[in-house]
């Protein structure tokens, strides 16, 4: 008797996404993956699962689901006024989900990605060794593609939650993580000279240090095109296709810069004039189209103790979630 999660109305893009196909560059499958990897696992590990685990990521207007049995899920990242059976759910608190109710997202109050998961992670296939959609290569999450309407993605319960609703459309879990260890809500950026960060003059150098660039409407899980002046390169020459990351930014030909993002191309041949560091990859991933975000020059170290606390963070709510789930099950 398998149980699923049925879609009664699609959003606009939303996908099936982990942390990431990794090792496969080489044959250009880039890496694509959650855009906000921090709420995705902190979704996860809510409901007792693999930070690793897929989740649903989604953008607004978002899908409308049909939950079709008990489920413990949570949100987390964006706020999009979520409701189960018309009464508000907040994100970063999990819930018993009865069957039969549905979910619904009204309105982005804060942030542009927010991630569903489910106890027991949805059952998908994997495809390269990871559960991301590549939406290029129609491969991976579910089917390859962006969630449709009366889709249905199966679900693997550990544990019959039924007893536990019973009566009752839902069942707020007592406890709510805390998301803020660092201000996502923050418009600075901290980054690190990229490879042809001394391709710029001493004066574009400033310039992206000190003014504030606009995310412009084109902006989507490739990239983000930032508004500005145009800054210059006394270096005229072409790039040979070189790797690029998540966080990467490059500097096009006119002057104008690209924040490449989750779905980008394994290479790419603009120069690198910096990276964004992974800490504030979600922070990023946060931001939409009339965004403002300033750069701020970081060290290695900085960088690398930003990402410890990250993970650290999501560590600790990963142990104490999952001894508060099994005093709940076995109670």
């Amino acid at each position: 008797n398998y149980m699923s999660l049925r879609i009664i109305k699609a959003g606009i893009a939303d996908t099936l996404q982990d942390t990431g196909r990794y090792g496969w560059q080489h044959l250009g499958i880039n890496p694509t993956g959650a855009m906000d990897k921090f709420a995705a696992a902190m979704a996860n590990v809510l409901v007792g699962n693999s930070p690793q685990a897929p989740v649903i990521e989604m953008h607004f207007p978002a899908s409308v689901f049909l939950i079709q049995q008990p489920t413990l899920l949570a949100l987390a990242g964006a706020d999009f006024a979520a409701t189960i059976n018309g009464e508000a759910l907040s994100p970063n608190q999990p819930v018993i989900v009865n069957k039969n109710c549905v979910i619904q997202f009204h309105k982005p109050k804060k942030g542009a990605r927010a991630y569903m998961a489910v106890h027991g992670s949805y059952d998908i296939p994997l495809w390269m060794n990871s559960y991301s959609t590549h939406l290029k290569a129609k491969a991976g999450g579910f089917h390859g593609r962006t969630l449709q309407k009366d889709d249905e993605i199966i679900i693997n319960p550990l544990f019959d939650f039924s007893s536990l609703v019973a009566g009752k459309d839902w069942l707020v879990i007592p406890w709510q993580a805390d998301a803020g260890w660092s201000d996502v809500s923050s418009d600075e950026i901290f980054f690190l000279p990229g490879n042809e960060w001394d391709w710029l003059t001493e004066e574009a150098q400033e310039n992206f240090m000190e003014q504030n660039f606009v995310i412009t409407p084109d902006a989507d899980r490739m990239g983000y095109r930032l508004s500005a002046e145009i800054l210059n390169s006394k270096v005229k020459e072409e790039l040979i296709s070189t790797a690029v990351n998540f966080g990467t930014v490059q500097l096009l030909p006119d002057g104008r810069l690209i924040l490449l993002m989750a779905d980008h191309q394994s290479t790419g041949g603009y120069p690198r004039i910096a990276h964004v560091i992974s800490a504030h990859h979600s922070r990023l991933a946060q931001m939409k189209p009339g965004n403002q975000i300033r750069f701020r020059t970081t060290s290695q170290e900085t960088a690398e103790e930003l990402l410890r606390k990250q993970y650290q963070h999501i560590s600790l709510l990963e142990n104490s979630c999952q001894l508060k789930l099994k005093e709940l099950l076995h109670a």
